[in-house]
């Protein structure tokens, strides 16, 4: 299972834009490299991201090969009440990986 880190601020002003940062450890293997006995490492990518902010859907982002190992994700949502927000990364296999952090609104 993929390691996941997520970062919001822990306090924000209504309507302030914050910046929500998420780096999540995975090899992103595209499935076209070989290992040493020249057999192919098979393919295991992210393929779909997903951020809920109070369990309402604010980003999807669906991601291909070509996305580096380890990746680092970063956007900016308008902080509209105290609540969680929550990432979700979805594998090929169809396994997922799911980080949430607080925030609080005044």
């Amino acid at each position: 299972m993929a390691k996941a880190r997520l970062k919001v601020p822990k306090k924000a002003k209504k309507g302030d834009i914050i910046t929500v940062k998420s780096l999540i450890s995975h090899p992103m293997e595209t499935g076209q490299r070989k290992d040493k006995k020249g057999n192919k490492i098979p393919r295991k990518i992210i393929n779909n991201v997903v951020c809920n902010y109070n369990g309402k859907k604010v980003l999807e982002s669906n991601w291909a090969p070509a996305i580096s190992a380890n990746p680092y994700l970063a956007f900016n949502l308008r902080a509209s009440e105290s609540g969680t927000v929550e990432v979700i990364w979805t594998d090929d296999d169809g396994s997922k990986t799911t980080q949430s952090a607080k925030i609080t609104v005044s």
